[in-house]
């Protein structure tokens, strides 16, 4: 689990294709790695790695052909700079939202323009993903937790404020780049809940309702 609080930019360092997949070194730049150890999980513009070896200028991950395709990580090169989170830790200050690393799709910048001193993008998401952005929420970009300033059908604004473009890989976005979409967490879950259960456990959750009602209808019936 990350905040989306980003906590270096790294730079891939070396890229080997394995039979589909990936195995890639990423030189983790500032981010803290003295408590590093084998087997933690990083997340790298917005998608969880686990750091299967450390190395003295960074780390290497491997990256299924699942994960390639479905992120923006199966167009990095060598020398391309990335996003750095290490996972939350029990004394982590949670200053963004909580972030899996579970991309859910990929975005395009659809325009940029300056605003003041930050920069305002407008970011257009695939519409199955449409429904879960709203104005106010929250959103993880390439790793970023992110304010949705307003929205539009497919399209919503987020505003880069100067400190977030010189920590992050973000000031370098313009029209058509492409960002790693996950969701806000909460959104998920509130979907489950409210729509109807389509595998039938339905009428699982119906039943002890209707055995409460009885219960209670006993209950009224008895203190008459």
């Amino acid at each position: 689990m990350f905040t989306g609080l980003v906590q270096a930019v790294g730079r891939i360092a070396a890229l080997e294709m394995r039979g589909g997949d990936c195995r890639m070194h990423i030189g983790s730049g500032t981010l803290d790695m003295r408590d590093a150890a084998v087997g933690d999980s990083i997340c790298v513009d917005g998608v969880c790695l686990t750091a299967t070896e450390l190395t003295r200028d960074g780390f290497w991950c491997d990256v299924s052909n699942e994960t390639l395709s479905c992120t923006t990580l199966g167009r990095l090169r060598e020398g391309d700079a990335v996003n750095l989170e290490a996972s939350l830790r029990p004394t982590t200050q949670l200053g963004g939202h909580f972030v899996s690393g579970h991309v859910d799709g990929v975005g395009r910048v659809r325009a940029r323009k300056a605003d003041g001193r930050s920069v305002r993008f407008k970011v257009e998401v695939p519409a199955a993903l449409a429904r879960y952005v709203a104005a106010k929420g929250s959103i993880c970009l390439d790793g970023v937790s992110l304010t949705v300033n307003a929205v539009k059908g497919r399209t919503f604004d987020v505003n880069i404020v100067p400190h977030t473009q010189e920590q992050t890989t973000l000031k370098a976005w313009d029209k058509g780049t492409e960002v790693n979409v996950e969701v806000d967490l909460v959104a998920r879950y509130v979907e489950r809940l409210l729509v109807r259960d389509e595998i039938g456990d339905d009428k699982k959750l119906k039943a002890p309702r209707r055995k409460a009602r009885t219960q209670a209808a006993k209950r009224k019936r008895k203190s008459r």
